[in-house]
């Protein structure tokens, strides 16, 4: 390696002076908010970064690519911002992320250290403040660094240990840290949160507060003492060797290949259309939680293995990832896993609403028709997650051609998106020149004399098929709807087709009642005089089967619709 290069004395000056007139606008920020650090962040001595945005909506911030108000995602973003600038663009620039030691405690910066590692990301460096103090009490490690060096080491983290208040030890560990290959980097920096405050300094009880009025300009004037210039010091900018990229409108190279009748599951069809999505642009990646033979995004894998990200079971780190990817139109990401597993991510997904994130979720394996593999695998809660997500749209494609045109528009709609994908193979029903949009649904059965309308997606709209066929027999004719996005939800067509059948709705979901497709059909037909709306969906927590079984034992299949249209049309 080669020798260090002290920078002059006046550029530490500088950089001191800088660090403390900072710590001026933090403690006159969070008096002026009434509210206090709430990223677990010190109040910097003279050195090392700033208290945080005072968490007071960051990502109104043009140059906030990634919201973090949740402690522990930060590093997991980090990490997709370092893999793209590695191995997609390819450029010199670095990345680097700020810790609070408290959040430290979150299993998901573990998971982000462990991939870091894994992909030998050293173009990133993540500067642990260890300040002792979380929020009610002291943080469990306290300030002993030597733990925290080991534990990083131990996860294949070069690292350094520092003191946080010295510009000459920060500076030099950051030059090293940009001379070290084929590992990321670790700064352990020990700090004292409210560094040289009387009274406050390294105290508890102050996490979330701002500085008492009747004493901010006496500690204010006691900070303005240590500065002795006022002189700006222009960063090196990195070198401009990032390509020019454009994920706009991008089109697929042909319509789908399937022909009405085929059996496709709509999960394989997900990823056969994610790897046709790759050949149209070169910036469509995509991220598995070692579910790709199950997701079937290994076929994206087979056709573009340089822009897919083995992820591992670690679905917290892999959606920030996923969203540090995504940050300033570098990528398309689509990120897959069992819909179950999406869960214990919600709290990254709903911090990804909040960074206005373009990024594409997809979840398998949806509800009891899986079968055999048990409730632990069963998504039932998916939907009502999903809904909740602001400016998400949730696709629900009911065969190979409509899963396509969901992966097409997902990648060409901003904000997140969610793709629910099922496991049994179902009957292609659309032609390949059928036109999809968000937000409209398909009358795909219908009769002038339709006494019901049948509300289904996924596994039930094939149910609901099977159920108008047997009903024709006995002369009796359902009005049939594929609602194709359950948000946003196709009011008009709902309501018009409500209309036509007396008012009669039926919905049949494979997923909980709570959240589902029933719920969201009762809030848009909600205060419309003659309408009654009739939910099918599972209750009970669900059990291992047979598809068919399970879906005859909580009330979805083509038996119990039946039975629930000929119910309705005699009450």
């Amino acid at each position: 390696m080669a020798s260090y290069p002290e920078p002059p004395e006046d550029t530490v000056q500088i950089l001191r002076d800088i660090a403390n007139r900072l710590r001026i606008h933090s403690i006159q920020a969070t008096c002026a908010s009434n509210s206090g650090c709430r990223s677990g962040l010190s109040l910097p001595g003279p050195t090392l970064g700033t208290v945080c945005s005072v968490a007071l909506g960051v990502s109104r911030l043009s140059f906030v690519d990634v919201a973090t108000g949740s402690l522990g995602q930060g590093l997991g973003a980090a990490c997709g911002m370092a893999y793209t600038g590695k191995y997609f663009d390819k450029a010199s620039y670095r990345v680097f992320c700020l810790l609070g030691d408290g959040e430290a405690s979150e299993g998901s910066v573990w998971e982000a250290l462990a991939f870091a590692s894994h992909y030998k990301l050293d173009n990133l460096v993540a500067i642990f403040d260890v300040n002792r103090l979380g929020q009610s009490e002291a943080a469990p490690l306290q300030h002993c660094t030597d733990a925290y060096r080991k534990r990083c080491e131990a996860f294949g983290w070069n690292t350094y240990v520092v003191d946080g208040h010295d510009v000459e030890h920060l500076c030099e560990a950051f030059w090293k840290a940009a001379q070290v290959k084929n590992q990321p980097t670790a700064i352990v920096a020990k700090t004292f949160k409210g560094r040289g405050i009387p009274n406050i300094e390294d105290a508890d009880n102050w996490h979330g507060k701002p500085m008492p009025k009747d004493k901010m300009d006496s500690i204010i004037k006691t900070i303005e003492s240590q500065i002795q210039t006022h002189k700006n010091l222009p960063p090196h900018l990195p070198e401009d060797d990032v390509p020019e990229v454009n994920i706009s409108n991008v089109k697929m190279p042909s319509l789908p290949a399937y022909q009405i009748g085929d059996k496709v599951a709509t999960r394989k069809a997900y990823g056969a259309a994610l790897a046709k999505l790759g050949h149209a642009c070169d910036r469509v990646i995509a991220l598995d939680g070692d579910t790709k033979n199950s997701t079937f995004s290994e076929l994206f894998k087979k056709d573009h293995p340089e822009r897919f990200i083995e992820c591992f079971i670690a679905e917290q780190n892999m959606v920030s990832v996923a969203l540090g990817c995504a940050t300033r139109n570098r990528t398309i990401a689509f990120a897959s896993t069992f819909a179950a597993f999406f869960t214990r991510a919600f709290d990254h997904i709903r911090m990804g609403a909040i960074s206005q994130s373009n990024i594409n979720l997809s979840g398998s394996h949806c509800g009891v028709s899986i079968g055999e593999d048990g409730p632990s695998q069963m998504a039932l809660e998916d939907l009502a997650m999903f809904r909740t997500v602001p400016n998400c749209t949730v696709f629900y494609p009911s065969d190979a051609v409509s899963t396509e045109y969901a992966v097409h528009l997902a990648a060409n709609t901003k904000g997140m998106c969610f793709i629910r994908t099922s496991r049994p193979d179902t009957s292609v029903i659309y032609s390949p020149f059928e036109n999809f949009k968000i937000g409209q649904a398909k009358v795909i059965y219908q009769s002038a004399d339709d006494k019901a309308t049948v509300i289904g997606a996924g596994v039930t709209l094939h149910e609901a098929l099977a159920a108008a066929a047997e009903l024709s027999k006995e002369g009796i004719s359902i009005r049939i709807i594929d609602l194709f996005t359950i948000k946003p939800l196709d009011r008009a067509t709902i309501l018009s087709s409500a209309r036509v059948t007396e008012g009669r709705i039926i919905t049949v979901e494979d997923h909980y009642k709570e959240g589902g497709i029933g719920e969201a059909v009762c809030a848009a037909v909600s205060g419309i005089p003659g309408i009654s709306v009739h939910q099918l969906a599972v209750n009970g927590v669900p059990r291992s089967g047979k598809p068919g079984e399970l879906l005859d034992m909580f009330g979805i299949s083509a038996k119990y619709i039946i039975k629930a249209v000929k119910s309705i049309m005699t009450n």
